[in-house]
């Protein structure tokens, strides 16, 4: 089970974008992309066959999953996330600083 998952609510702990707070948008392996952080600017040529103008696009470029870490609400910081077992058997994620179940 990832401890980071697309929709989760993060704060980047190291990079130029430190401190910053942002909604999951993609994961891969073992890179996160999050909305409106590590934006950059790509030059595209326009394509008249698809209809596509050309010029300067800001998108977000994707971080590495060390550098974000989960947003806990209740302390109003940072978390670092485990995962555990209910007695149902079902597997859920939490916080290690206060046991609060992330995934409800």
């Amino acid at each position: 089970m990832r401890k980071i998952k697309k929709g989760d609510d993060v704060i980047v702990i190291a990079g130029k974008d430190k401190g910053k707070r942002g909604t999951v948008l993609s994961i891969g392996e073992d890179r996160v992309v999050v909305q409106n952080i590590n934006m950059i600017k790509r030059h595209t040529k326009g394509n008249p066959m698809r209809g596509t103008p050309g010029g300067i696009v800001e998108r977000e470029a994707a971080l590495h999953v060390s550098n974000v870490a989960l947003f806990n609400t209740a302390t109003g910081k940072g978390d670092r996330a485990g995962v555990k077992t209910l007695e149902n058997g079902k597997r859920v994620r939490f916080f290690k600083s206060n046991g609060e179940v992330v995934d409800v």
